[in-house]
């Protein structure tokens, strides 16, 4: 009977034709559009930190900054602050947060397997835990660790929740990082052990540590010197163990393939994270690399013999590379650094061999630090050596960067070409009065791309960062609906999620018959943790929906399963094709199974079958009867009902631990700013009591007349006999009568 009546309310959806509708499925975001998107306007946010004396300036205004590109300013059409330090505006927006994404602080704690043992890595897992102890609450976090074999490889994507760090913390260098877990974006780990994996020590691919300071072939390196010195001064060329010089340079082209395979992988992934608008802090866990294969030998003893060598025109004993470095590997070094500072990106070194204690002779690269120095040093980081605490060391990095200015400008005539184009920020004189400052902002940015495509690890990040956010932006235009009702198991509400999305938006800028459609719903808790999600990849026929699609939307009808308490349902839909996307959050509270104080889920507004084209989510659900009933008919309701003033719509009213006896409901609109816009004509036809325990109320609902067009909150309040009363709130769109009924 449960399956029956899923198929007969999707059924109807999908084949009973589709009515005439052209209304607007959802606002459009206040926020300027950024060229992540698909927007006709391009505009570019510059995250500007101001430092005096090393502490960060506040109180400034977008008057005291100036924007170059070459020698043409740009005005600042926007302009945000956030101040980690401050305490947090209040927020009548629900769960929307008040921190702006771009202002926000990316963490990226990036762990080399490649170049690190197993011991000093467990050291790097342990001063990470600590690091996510003194992050802001704000702050988004990724995990990621490099091997020579897989590259960089993500494993968890940018998030607030800390538990799922912590998580992926915990597999790394086991069998779980390569394991594959259900959730595309990387934003939920399973907990436990999942995948049925024995504990295992951890696996490294290492490249070739050194020794205790003899020559690959048994011989003193010293002794070699010494032969060639020697022969030198006596007029002979050297008598060399060249076997022995041959597994030297074999060994040190290893190095280099290694060093210049991590370099060219950094590079791509620079340009990965540089698509995210904010500074990024890529925390680099490592010991190091052989720093002579770019800059030469750092062991005086070794230059001096070059030297003599090369005086003395014996060229046969001259090693031009490890004298002066490779030049290849030098350049693809400097290629991935300009890239990381191309991507506002930081580096902060962590040097893991230092981490540890008691570590063995030999067991780290010699001129180890020295690279590790340079990554940092060279895009404006720290490098952290011999700290048994990291969050501590740190600390004075957190506090300088506390405080962020988010400048939008508007470059004109800019072609989508994929192009670099370097920027300026300055103070202004008045500003620059104040004394002696420093402005750190990103250094350009590149131009959208022509076909507007993103790579598929740029697509997780951007995803996972907005989803975490929770700030709504994207141009389409999209609504959402979500609800509780009683779960399969006590401990957990079903909560049915329902996605629509505009169809003229979706289709904005498509070129070709299909279209990808990526749909992702996560539920956060208060402290930005991640608890249950929904993924979908649709790939829409336009020969068989074009016409339907452009003319209503598409509709989704996802679910999550949540435990009692309030939570933050966030929507991302994704047209994969053109890059066009729109976040939607909506506010869910789930109360305490079992009786209690009466309970009102928000009105539903019924729509008739056929109005838009349906789909429905792959993941089944065991054990829910559909929730959807009025009279024992099933209805599909609005994401976001569109009602007329002064023209009655019926609505349902569905509630829990109602005290028998008559009830008197009321209803209020709100605009968006939450001022009061009077109060609408709620009228109660019947009630009746379902199976699950709940009452169901039929009724009508009339807008005052004259109310201006525009989105609204309903507010609904039951009123029993003795007097306890209940509300909810749903979200409205009121438009003016047009002849037909339509909008």
């Amino acid at each position: 009977m449960r399956h029956s009546r899923w198929i007969g309310v999707f059924a109807a959806a999908l084949f009973g034709g589709i009515g005439i509708q052209a209304a607007v499925h959802g606002a459009e975001p206040d926020r300027p559009r950024t060229f992540s998107g698909s927007a006709d306007v391009v505009v570019v946010e510059v995250p500007v930190q101001v430092l005096r004396d090393g502490e960060p300036v506040r109180g400034l205004t977008a008057a005291d900054f100036e924007v170059w590109a070459g020698k043409q300013k740009l005005p600042v059409t926007g302009f945000e602050m956030l101040d980690l330090e401050a305490p947090a505006p209040p927020s009548d927006k629900g769960w929307k947060p008040a921190e702006p994404v771009a202002a926000r602080r990316h963490f990226l704690l990036l762990f080399d397997l490649a170049f690190s043992s197993p011991r000093a890595l467990a050291k790097g897992e342990e001063a990470a835990r600590g690091l996510l102890d003194h992050l802001h609450p704000s702050d988004l976090v990724a995990v990621a660790a490099y091997s020579p074999s897989r590259g960089p490889e993500l494993l968890l994507g940018f998030t607030t929740d800390r538990r799922q760090a912590r998580a992926a913390l915990d597999i790394l260098g086991k069998p779980e990082m390569t394991a594959r877990t259900g959730d595309p974006l990387r934003l939920v780990l399973e907990s436990g052990n999942p995948f049925g994996f024995v504990d295992a020590e951890p696996k490294f691919v290492t490249a070739g540590k050194g020794g205790g300071g003899g020559a690959p072939d048994g011989s003193k390196a010293g002794d070699r010197k010494a032969a060639v010195a020697e022969a030198i001064a006596g007029g002979e060329p050297p008598h060399l163990p060249g076997i022995g010089d041959n597994i030297e340079r074999a060994d040190r082209t290893g190095r280099e393939k290694a060093v210049t395979a991590m370099a060219r992988a950094f590079e791509e992934l620079a340009k990965t994270v540089g698509s995210l608008y904010g500074r990024k802090y890529v925390v680099f866990f490592s010991e190091g690399f052989d720093a002579s294969i770019f800059s030469g030998t750092a062991d005086m003893d070794e230059q001096n013999h070059q030297a003599v060598v090369s005086n003395a025109g014996a060229v046969w004993g001259i090693d031009s590379e490890k004298r002066f470095g490779n030049t290849k590997a030098a350049s693809d070094l400097e290629g991935m650094l300009e890239e990381f500072r191309r991507a506002d990106c930081v580096i902060q070194s962590v040097d893991t061999g230092g981490l540890r204690e008691g570590a063995e002779p030999g067991a780290q690269w010699a001129g180890g630090k020295d690279s590790l120095f340079l990554l940092a040093d060279s895009t404006g980081g720290d490098f952290y050596e011999n700290y048994n605490d990291l969050s501590d060391a740190m600390d004075k990095m957190l506090r300088r960067t506390s405080v962020t200015y988010v400048l939008a400008v508007q470059p004109p005539d800019l072609a989508h070409d994929g192009a670099w184009h370097p920027i300026r920020v300055d103070l202004t004189a008045a500003a620059r009065a104040a004394g002696k400052t420093r402005v750190v902002h990103r250094p350009g940015f590149y131009a959208p791309r022509p076909d507007g495509r993103t790579s598929p690890t740029e697509k997780i990040l951007l995803a996972a960062r907005d989803l975490s956010a929770g700030e709504e932006t994207g141009v389409l235009r999209t609504s959402v609906l979500a609800a509780p009702f009683p779960g399969s198991t006590p401990t957990a509400a079903w909560v049915p999620v329902l996605v629509e999305v505009d169809g003229e938006s979706l289709l904005a800028g498509v070129d070709g018959w299909s279209v990808p459609v990526e749909i992702y719903g996560y539920a956060f808790d208060a402290q930005g943790q991640a608890r249950d999600y929904f993924s979908q990849t649709l790939g829409l026929d336009l020969l068989k929906t074009g016409a339907a699609l452009k003319q209503n939307g598409l509709k989704f009808f996802g679910h999550l399963d949540l435990p009692p308490g309030d939570w933050s349902v966030r929507v991302l839909v994704r047209n994969a094709a053109t890059g066009a996307a729109g976040l939607r959050t909506v506010s869910v509270h789930v109360p305490e199974p079992g009786p209690g104080s009466p309970v009102l889920l928000p009105a539903f507004f019924p729509e008739p079958p056929g109005r838009w084209l349906m789909v429905r989510e792959a993941r089944p659900e065991e054990g829910v009867e559909y929730p959807f009933l009025s009279g024992g008919t099933p209805y599909i309701p609005a994401s976001l009902p569109r009602l007329s003033p002064g023209r009655e719509a019926p609505v349902a009213l569905v509630a829990y631990h109602l005290p028998p006896g008559e009830v008197q409901a009321e209803a209020r609109l709100r605009t968006v700013e939450g001022r009061d816009a009077g109060e609408g004509h709620l009228r109660v036809l019947g009630r009746e009591a379902g199976a699950d325990g709940a009452e169901r109320l039929s009724a009508t609902f009339e807008p005052p007349a004259g109310l201006a067009p525009g989105e609204y909150t309903l507010l609904v309040t039951l009123t029993d006999g003795a007097g306890g009363a209940r509300s909810s709130a749903t979200a409205v769109s009121v438009g003016e009568v047009q002849p037909g009924g339509g909008r």
